[in-house]
């Protein structure tokens, strides 16, 4: 007869870290992140490319009418608030972006909060990702900002001019890297949605500044899109395998006694 039947959780295999020795491991797991994602087109399936083409397909057919979206967007540029354009801008820029991402790994670091910190890596992962996709393509394409006035035909590869340097848009591609991680750490859509709309002060604002044509914000936010998701997807992969929790069913019979231990 079964008298008793008890379940105990334990621990996480491997014992807290050091923050230096947290540190390291967090280092090397955002380069092997990086790597993994530059390594995922030799894996793709056919879901994969058929994610691929869909935003292809977008890119192109948004780029038929650049010049008219890009006539609308700094028409009401013109009008737009001051305080929004100004963040948009300050808050994509690389020095204030990754101060941000970069203050909520300390976070998670010091207060050793493990959600907080893995978001933080999820960040700095996703957006020096697409951030290096997006400064080799803005040197490669060259093309004209539409500010420059020379309409979305107009390119120059390597040409080294900031006015050359519109596609894609690397501002949308930080702000669209962070808050896409964010959102990842909540269920409710309100609190999404909340954030979805801060982060899409960003690209409306270049649009209005006349920094960036329509297809190149799209083309941004969709690479920043699959970076993160695919980096997410990888880093629960990992830490399920590192951090493994056991459960223990110890149960006792008046000639038996068993302990077995379930991953």
């Amino acid at each position: 007869m079964e008298i008793g039947n008890v379940e105990i959780e334990s621990s996480q295999i491997n014992a807290k870290a050091t923050i230096g020795r947290q540190l390291v491991l967090d280092g090397k797991q955002i380069v092997d992140n990086i790597f993994h994602s530059y390594s995922r087109p030799y894996y793709w399936k056919k879901d994969n490319w058929l994610d691929f083409g869909g935003v292809a397909i977008g890119t192109v057919l948004l780029y038929s009418v650049d010049n008219d979206t890009s006539r609308f967007f700094m028409k009401q540029g013109e009008k737009a608030p001051e305080f929004l354009k100004g963040f948009g801008y300050y808050f994509g820029s690389p020095q204030n972006n990754y101060g941000i991402t970069s203050a909520v790994y300390l976070t998670g670091l010091f207060t050793k909060n493990d959600k907080i910190r893995n978001t933080g890596i999820l960040m700095i992962s996703s957006a020096t990702t697409a951030g290096l996709i997006q400064t080799f393509a803005k040197a490669l394409v060259g093309r004209a900002r539409p500010g420059a006035g020379e309409g979305k035909s107009h390119f120059e590869p390597f040409s080294g001019q900031p006015a050359y340097r519109s596609f894609p848009s690397g501002h949308t591609i930080l702000v669209a890297t962070t808050m896409f991680s964010l959102a990842k750490q909540f269920e409710n859509p309100w609190v999404k949605a909340g954030i979805y709309s801060v982060g899409s002060i960003t690209p409306v604002s270049r649009m209005w500044d006349g920094a960036h044509f329509f297809s190149d914000v799209f083309l941004s936010a969709a690479i920043s899109y699959f970076v993160v998701e695919g980096t997410y997807r990888y880093m629960n992969h990992f830490d399920d395998k590192k951090y493994r929790i056991i459960k223990w069913n110890i149960n006792a019979s008046p000639n038996m006694l068993g302990i077995t231990g379930i991953f």
